[in-house]
């Protein structure tokens, strides 16, 4: 039989419990929320952007540049960790920052802990946007994580590709490699596998965990959790409308089909009719120019014999 536990042994063992999780939320931070992936407005331009070293539009350096490791703006000298001494002087600017992450861009402070470990364990390490395949150099805003693949997303993409991820590449919701129903889904894969399938020698499931992909190595999720729907093609009898009693087939297929030609040839009927009217206004005004030109001609030909207008007023006057 084993030994009773004590109070004071369970406090113990509920304290180290608590330590382990407050130790594993420190090193895995959201990516939104990440120093390095802070927003930051530009002190010249005035443009909101990612954390970074050098403003992505003007190029200017920031008055208050921001750690990309633990996000401080001003080194208050409170231990004995940063490179350069500055004892008893707070440090701000270009004096508290020692280098420029190539990854995420951003500036690192001259600690030493910041500056050994922020590089292995920068997030941005590989982060290109999966939709249009731009890096952090690339585009100046900040980068995000799917929900539902943990894919990375720049700005531009995230909302359009989140409504569309859960998505599968097939017309059912059957296993990939039999034909049972798949309980679990990859959202990388975009595949469904059942219970049998999702066992892998390659790759090995944790305890408390969703079984991995037999593909990717990414974890699953239950199906039955998520909003999936499978992928439509509109060829064939699969585009025809439901009919009366609820069928469709071949016959409403082509019946869709002719009344778009026949839309079309109305469109294309529209578009003859305002080409006449516009040819016959051109017509018209061609008519009109070419009467006024002959209007002109007859006058110009016209003589009305000696007149004042003409000089020769004062020859008359003395005659008299």
């Amino acid at each position: 039989m084993p030994k009773k536990k004590t109070g004071a042994r369970k406090k113990a063992e509920n304290r180290r419990e608590r330590e382990k999780q407050l130790r594993a939320s420190r090193s895995t931070i959201d990516l939104a929320k990440h120093p390095c992936n802070a927003s930051m407005e530009c002190d010249k331009c005035q443009r909101r952007q990612k954390n970074r070293a050098f403003c992505y539009f003007c190029n200017s350096v920031q008055k208050l540049p921001i750690c990309a490791q633990c996000g401080k703006t001003k080194c208050m000298m409170k231990s004995s960790d940063c490179v350069i001494k500055h004892a008893g002087v707070y440090s701000t600017g270009l004096a508290m920052v020692g280098a420029i992450c190539d990854f995420c861009e951003a500036w690192v402070c001259h600690g030493r802990k910041c500056l050994s470990t922020h590089a292995c364990a920068c997030p941005l390490t590989d982060a290109e946007c999966v939709e249009c395949e731009r890096g952090v150099w690339d585009h100046g805003g900040r980068i995000f994580s799917c929900s539902f693949c943990h894919n990375f997303l720049c700005e531009d993409d995230q909302f359009e590709h989140q409504a569309s991820c859960q998505v599968l590449e097939a017309e059912t919701f059957k296993c990939v490699s039999c034909n049972r129903l798949g309980q679990h889904s990859c959202l990388r894969c975009k595949a469904c596998f059942c219970d049998d399938h999702t066992r892998s020698k390659v790759f090995k499931q944790e305890k408390g965990k969703q079984p991995p992909c037999p593909k990717c190595g990414h974890e699953t999720q239950e199906t039955k959790d998520l909003s999936m729907s499978t992928r439509s093609l509109k060829f064939g009898r699969q585009t025809g409308a439901e009919e009366g009693d609820g069928a469709s087939g071949y016959d409403a297929y082509w019946k869709n089909l002719s009344s778009d030609k026949y839309g079309d040839t109305n469109y294309h009927d529209e578009e003859e009719d305002e080409y006449e009217a516009e040819d016959d206004e051109e017509e018209e005004e061609e008519g009109r120019k070419d009467s006024d030109t002959e209007s002109s001609d007859s006058f110009t030909n016209l003589n009305l014999g000696r007149t004042y207008a003409s000089g020769y007023a004062h020859y008359e006057e003395q005659e008299n």
